[in-house]
């Protein structure tokens, strides 16, 4: 139906004036069953239309709750009005709108499949018996189910339209057990991604293995032990690569934020990283497959494509959305999106990465006579200049290359673009996270991810 609506109101685009109306529905699905008991159950739909037109220079922003022919005119005709305003207030601020690069259509990824709330809970209760039954003595433990779907359609004047689908839920299973003191540790791991319910979970048996990892590094670290504070050597896990890529250097090179002052502007075309250090922010594809959450058209009508940020050690671009692109004389690569139909666009990371190298995991934690291993982070920030501060939920002492005790929780401390300087050992596999929600101004999921890597940087004691 939407697509007929687009359709129509397609011919009332102003000649001249760049247009795009986007159509997006939003679906949320939670259970959460804590020590056997169900606690929520919940499912919702958000689902509207909105119109970004770019008149004089500026652009205006209208969004309205409906799906309708109605809804369509009455979005383009604010967001139209809003643009007028805006340019009459806006005197010689106005700028040159940023040109096209390529029309044509992007025709629909994927389809979401819904699955009863009843079948989700069941699965759900199911995870939870085999959970009690393999590992009684757990002193707690949690099995939490979510799901946040975007199916989008845009429509461009001047730029590329379609319909993008992207699905994706999780499970996350969370231990807990009791140090020797009775002070409760606990870890989680998330399974599932990309796609509907039933191509996560119609079978449980492949997560089993990662459900007894789990288990054991919890109970390792019930049995651990406070990191040693000060500079040290270590060996940074996939997943703590992934949110370094993310946290602390990805937001500095998207250009909004460089435009507001981020360590990144003067750093353009300058070494930040040994050479050791490549990262790309991938658009859908990574190493022939798909990427964890593929992105093949953004909310502005460009088209999505790989940009490589950091080549070799040097800062060689920016992520971008067409206006940011044309100022910094870059090509946009599809990075603009937004959250929900009422959101504008913003610029956004879609699946960063730092490529592999030439080593194994093995011999990076075979080379530090006396550090730490650090596995598993459950959040982090960073600032502008880049100095960033990760918490490490799952990490273990590194004596003589061989593994030791296991970490209690922790922290690491930084700053980017000097600690990736320290990087000399880089792993030849990539592990990808995609579970996670980037923050900025609204939520936005993200996929990210890295190479086990040996670096320096302070980490935290007791």
């Amino acid at each position: 139906m939407l697509t007929d609506i687009f359709e129509k109101e397609k011919a009332l685009f102003e000649d001249g004036v760049q247009t795009v109306l986007r159509g997006q529905e939003n679906r949320f699905r939670n259970v959460r069953i804590l020590k056997g008991n169900l606690v929520t159950n919940s499912r919702s739909e958000s689902r509207g239309i909105n119109a970004r037109v770019g008149k004089d220079g500026l652009f205006g922003f209208a969004s309205i709750a409906e799906y309708s022919e109605e809804a369509a005119r009455r979005v383009l005709k604010a967001a139209t009005e809003n643009a007028k305003l805006i340019s009459k207030h806006a005197g010689s601020k106005k700028i040159a709108l940023p040109p096209s690069y390529g029309t044509g259509i992007i025709p629909i990824n994927y389809s979401i499949v819904d699955a009863e709330q009843k079948r989700i809970i069941d699965v759900c209760k199911q995870l939870d018996e085999y959970i009690v039954a393999k590992y009684p003595n757990l002193e707690s433990r949690s099995i939490a189910y979510t799901e946040d779907s975007q199916d989008r359609i845009v429509y461009s004047s001047d730029a590329y339209s379609g319909h993008l689908v992207t699905p994706r839920c999780y499970i996350y299973v969370t231990m807990t057990l009791k140090t020797k003191d009775g002070t409760p540790v606990e870890l989680f791991k998330a399974l599932g991604g990309f796609g509907s319910f039933d191509d996560n979970f119609s079978s449980l048996e492949k997560y089993y293995p990662e459900i007894e990892t789990l288990y054991k590094r919890v109970k390792d670290k019930a049995e651990g032990v406070y990191a040693e504070a000060g500079y040290k050597t270590v060996v940074l896990g996939g997943m703590m690569g992934g949110m370094l890529a993310h946290e602390a250097v990805g937001h500095t090179v998207e250009a909004d934020l460089v435009m507001g002052g981020s360590v990144a502007g003067p750093s353009l075309n300058k070494r930040v990283a040994s050479d050791l250090v490549t990262l790309v922010d991938y658009a859908n594809t990574y190493n022939g497959e798909r990427a964890p959450l593929p992105v093949y058209l953004d909310d502005e009508g460009t088209k999505a494509e790989d940009v490589v940020l950091i080549k070799d050690g040097i800062l060689t671009g920016y992520m971008n959305s067409r206006e940011t692109a044309e100022k910094f004389g870059m090509k946009p690569a599809g990075n603009a999106r937004g959250w929900t139909f009422s959101d504008e666009p913003l610029i956004r990371m879609r699946n960063t990465c730092i490529l592999p190298g030439k080593n194994t995991v093995e011999e990076l934690i075979e080379s530090v006579e006396d550090g730490y291993y650090l596995i598993e982070s459950g959040n982090g920030q960073a600032d502008l200049t880049g100095e960033f501060m990760f918490g490490v939920t799952c990490g273990y002492e590194i004596k003589n290359g061989k593994l030791g005790r296991a970490l209690l929780d922790t922290t690491v401390t930084g700053v980017a673009f000097e600690m990736l300087k320290t990087v000399d050992m880089v792993s030849d596999e990539v592990e990808w996270s995609s579970s996670g929600f980037c923050g900025k101004k609204q939520p936005m999921p993200v996929g990210m991810g890295g190479p086990h890597m040996r670096c320096k940087m302070m980490i935290g004691g007791r």
